[in-house]
């Protein structure tokens, strides 16, 4: 059975929730015991691994901070988009691991930062502004990708999780639609 997109988004976004996450502890802390999770002590300065969610209870507690690499930011979101409009159509560039979830909740931050403080609007609508042309620019090369003859693995190893399973289902779809056009024998 073919998954829908929305439940395909929302198990990548599970498998994410409980990946690993780098943190560095802001303070020492004794143990954590959480419905029957046991999270060790941490000691000021030092870097840790949890799961993401966990991570980010202990960074909204400010026990501990992610690292500086693990999160977006609106440089980087530059450099992305940089990088995708200079390729060619048929060139899709290698995202950050787990760019999409990343993405999500760094728009959602951006959104409840503007209600706090409304002076970065701005930077808000920045941010969605690039997103919106790294999507479209990525969009248009798995639409060129999907209608072309099947690609090799090689050429669609820099799409996400999320963009493979779209590029999957308007291939069959382009797929079937060309066997469909062609096809004869049909009434006259």
């Amino acid at each position: 059975m073919l998954k829908t997109v929305s439940t395909k988004i929302a198990a990548i976004d599970f498998t994410f929730r409980n990946s690993p996450a780098k943190i560095i502890a802001n303070r020492n802390s004794a143990e954590i015991k959480l419905a029957g999770l046991t999270i060790s002590s941490f000691e000021e300065g030092n870097e840790y691994e949890v799961q993401y969610w966990i991570a980010r209870e202990l960074v909204k507690a400010r026990i501990a901070r992610f690292r500086e690499e693990v999160l977006l930011d609106s440089s980087k979101l530059y450099k992305i988009q940089w990088t995708e409009r200079i390729q060619t159509t048929h060139q899709i560039s290698k995202l950050p691991a787990n760019f999409y979830p990343k993405l999500r909740r760094y728009l959602k931050n951006q959104k409840e930062e503007v209600t706090k403080k409304p002076q970065r609007a701005r930077e808000y609508e920045k941010d969605c502004n690039l997103t919106q042309d790294i999507i479209n620019s990525r969009l248009k090369k798995i639409m060129s990708l999907a209608s072309a003859p099947a690609q090799t693995r090689q050429a669609l190893e820099n799409l996400t999780e999320e963009e493979a399973f779209l590029y999957k289902r308007i291939y069959t779809l382009i797929s079937e639609w060309r066997a469909q056009i062609l096809k004869t024998g049909g009434k006259d």
